[in-house]
């Protein structure tokens, strides 16, 4: 009995101090001690371990990092104070922290390459040919006999994008018009090749013959075109690639993402801007500026926006020289600024607060909100506005994200996407390659 309760008394005794020494500051600090660590080249990263000892620092590639300033491959520390990583070249190496010879913890430390990129804010022009031509509604053809919708009759879904009409790719709508009425006039019908989400699909279509103006119909509403007003978030000189927007091109009727076919981006100055307020999100008025200088191509409409080649470096830029980028995971709550245009072309340099972050390791478009804090573009705009999509958001001298979304209801707040994804999108990946295991509206 004696001997029971001694080892209840022990079992308690060492339940209490696992769960002391679990809750213990040092213990919670050795925990969240990153197992990776990703840096760019020229950068300085600080790491707390926090335990009160003196332990021994192993590093596996002293040419890749140095640990408070030393090459050596093994350095003495002081693991209540934070540990200084500071990348020499592009490359991999760990970091092992011991104690006595007991292994405590380990870092990946994987060094990027430098990477400066153009910060944009300028308005740009977006003018987009979809491939193939969008179906946007249906309406009835007035034969004399009856009213009809083939292209409804066929199987055709507001939202389906006609690709191919007898195997012939379809460029715009004057190409679909005289194909129908060939058809019809030889009495044949027409195989349409169909793209509805992933899904390929063939379909029939018998054209009818509209009583009013004898031409023949297929009775669908179709657009093959779209045109707006964005900001351009930045440039790369080295790929000469571009990003904007920061969100996806949609159609206005069906809320599908536009398929890019071709496409351009011009010059925009700003014209004159409607106020945001609560339930009713305020909008730039932009017209293009100087067409026949084509400003670069679109060739991606993806979530984080639009992508292409520039010509050139963008003109009117608000800095002079490329600024470094920052990953995901350095993004904090914290002051940052917005580079955009609220008058003509010029861009200027907003104040804004990053009021909270979510950690991402694999794109998502809503990594962190936002609020305008700068008097002087609260009282011109409200806080964002639609048209102010894609305007650059930087943070301790780096480009950290684009604005997307405005909050409906409090236009002085709203959604914003890391940078990393965009450079992604445009072909310029700062990150290895892994496998992936309240209302708004666009700005």
């Amino acid at each position: 009995m004696i001997r029971q309760n001694k080892r209840k008394w022990m079992g308690c005794l060492l339940l209490f101090l696992t769960a002391l020494v679990v809750c213990s500051t040092p213990f919670r600090d050795l925990s969240s001690f990153p197992r990776e660590l990703r840096l760019m080249e020229g950068s300085l990263e600080q790491l707390r371990v926090s335990v009160p000892v003196m332990g021994t620092l192993v590093n596996s590639n002293p040419d890749i990092v140095r640990v408070n300033g030393t090459k050596a491959r093994e350095v003495s520390v002081d693991l209540s104070k934070p540990l200084s990583v500071e990348p020499s070249r592009a490359g991999e190496a760990e970091l092992q922290v011991k104690w006595h010879n007991i292994p405590l913890k380990a870092v990946k430390v994987n060094v990027l390459p430098d990477l400066r990129i153009y910060p944009g804010g300028q308005s740009i022009g977006v003018k987009l040919q979809t491939a193939g031509v969008l179906v946007v509604g249906h309406h009835l053809v007035n034969t004399g006999k009856e009213k009809i919708s083939p292209g409804e009759k066929a199987g055709i879904h507001v939202g389906d994008m006609i690709v191919k009409i007898n195997d012939l790719y379809i460029n715009d709508m004057s190409d679909v018009k005289k194909l129908i009425n060939e058809a019809g006039k030889e009495k044949t019908p027409v195989q349409l090749l169909v793209v509805r989400g992933k899904e390929k699909l063939n379909l029939t279509l018998h054209p009818a013959k509209d009583q009013k103006d004898n031409e023949y119909r297929m009775g669908l509403y179709i657009r093959d075109s779209a045109a707006g007003v964005g900001t351009l978030t930045f440039y790369d000189p080295a790929s000469k690639a571009y990003g904007a927007l920061g969100h996806v091109i949609s159609d206005v009727d069906t809320g599908q993402a536009i398929v890019v076919g071709d496409g351009q981006i011009v010059q925009a100055s700003v014209t004159s801007i409607e106020k945001g307020q609560s339930g009713n999100p305020g909008e730039k008025f932009a017209r293009f500026y100087n067409e026949s200088e084509v400003l670069g191509n679109i060739t991606k409409n993806t979530p984080f926006g639009i992508f292409g080649k520039m010509k050139g470096e963008p003109k009117r830029s608000y800095y002079r020289e490329p600024l470094p980028v920052a990953l995901a995971e350095q993004v904090e709550e914290g002051p940052a600024k917005i580079l955009t245009v609220v008058n003509g072309q010029k861009v200027e340099e907003f104040e804004i607060e990053i009021s909270s972050v979510v950690k991402q390791h694999f794109p998502a478009t809503k990594g962190m909100i936002i609020k305008v804090t700068d008097k002087r573009l609260l009282e011109k705009t409200g806080g964002i506005v639609q048209g102010m999509s894609g305007s650059p958001i930087i943070q301790n001298g780096k480009i950290v994200g684009a604005v997307t979304h405005v909050f409906v209801n409090d236009p002085t707040s709203g959604y914003g996407c890391f940078i990393e994804w965009m450079l992604k999108d445009a072909g310029v990946s700062v990150r290895p390659e892994q496998s992936q295991p309240e209302q708004e509206t666009a700005a």
